[in-house]
């Protein structure tokens, strides 16, 4: 049976793709840029929220990069880093959300000279908070360094990651235009985590096609696929209707490489044309280990339960398959594996009371 929004709401939820600088608060933003003398387009939280939406979801591609850019200039310092974590642990608690990994860029929010240590460290004073708080329920959240692709940086962020490996960085990431930057610019990088045995995930297959996500899996070894829904143009139909997949999506699905879909934002990038006919249905059916992610909270005006009960209006999901990925998303944390099968032991609970 369908649940209903309520216990949507309710089910215990994984987060493997979210990005810090797409999910503050309007408030916040409002607050840390009268500190700065930054100006915004907004001057009420619920007006900035409705711009930040309204222009993530315009079709230009100027206007959405527009929306970072007033993020970003409110994460230089270490207090504000440390204020966004700390609201951010305490938002995904609130959505019921527990365990999450949650990705930044550290070179980006230097310019008021922290270091890249000096950042890390203020992210993860600011999870270490919001954990602490009896309130958030016992919540896990965990970073994800990312290297941003139009910059020359990614064996640096590796080497920041593996230096954090055990003081709460779960991963490394890479992040930015996929056009003109494929993953094998950064093989020296993956080749550095590999050795290091630290797991990575790349951003392939939103803004570009099926050679993004080729390099990705092959050359450069990713664990997971930072999006990844244009796998599904390597699917097509057979003479009897029957969806056959090509060598990479067969790969794809047999070597059970995690996909970190995110609804919502691939509408507003173009990558699907609307949720109902988004390739997340086709890529569920066909036994993908799919998982399901917000991308930027903010710019989407999204959350996990508002991710998940889009699927279950335009797909007709039940609990038992919003429960399943959820534990496909578990099973393919960053995270000891005795730590994860403690917790999908405790999100099975955690649907059985629903």
């Amino acid at each position: 049976m369908r649940p209903t929004r309520d216990q949507v709401a309710r089910a215990p939820k994984v987060l493997l793709h979210d990005h810090l600088d797409g999910g503050l608060r309007p408030a916040t933003i409002i607050d840390l840029s009268a500190e700065i003398g930054h100006e915004l387009p907004a001057t009420t939280p619920e007006a900035l929220e409705a711009w930040f939406h309204e222009s993530a979801t315009s079709g230009s591609l100027e206007r959405y990069l527009e929306t970072f850019d007033h993020t970003v200039a409110v994460m230089q310092t270490a207090p504000a880093l440390t204020r966004i974590a700390r609201e951010c642990v305490e938002d995904l608690a609130a959505d019921g959300v527990v365990y999450a990994e949650v990705r930044w860029a550290p070179e980006q929010h230097v310019d008021h000279g922290l270091s890249l240590e000096d950042a890390v460290a203020a992210v993860q004073r600011g999870f270490d908070e919001g954990m602490a708080d009896p309130a958030n329920g016992g919540i896990v959240v965990r970073q994800l360094l990312t290297a941003m692709r139009q910059a020359a940086r990614s064996t640096e962020i590796g080497a920041l990651a593996v230096g954090w490996r055990d003081r709460g960085v779960a991963g490394f990431d890479i992040a930015g235009p996929e056009k003109g930057f494929p993953p094998t610019r950064f093989l020296a990088a993956f080749e550095y985590l590999a050795a290091e045995n630290m797991r990575y995930t790349i951003h392939a297959g939103e803004g570009f096609g099926l050679p993004s996500i080729w390099e990705a899996v092959h050359p450069c070894g990713a664990d997971r696929l930072g999006h990844g829904v244009r796998i599904a143009e390597d699917i097509v139909p057979g003479a009897d209707g029957t969806p056959r997949l090509g060598r990479l999506a067969a790969y794809v699905r047999d070597r059970r490489i995690p996909l970190e879909i995110c609804p919502r934002s691939n509408v507003q990038t173009g990558a699907a044309n609307s949720i109902a006919e988004h390739p997340v249905g086709l890529l569920t059916d066909l036994g993908f280990r799919v998982t399901i992610n917000t991308d930027n909270r903010l710019m989407s005006r999204t959350s996990m339960t508002e991710e998940l009960w889009g699927l279950v209006e335009a797909f007709g999901y039940d609990l038992a398959q919003l429960e399943k990925f959820t534990v496909n998303a578990m099973k393919a944390a960053f995270w000891p594996y005795d730590r994860r099968v403690e917790l999908i032991h405790r999100i099975k609970d955690g649907y059985a009371a629903l």
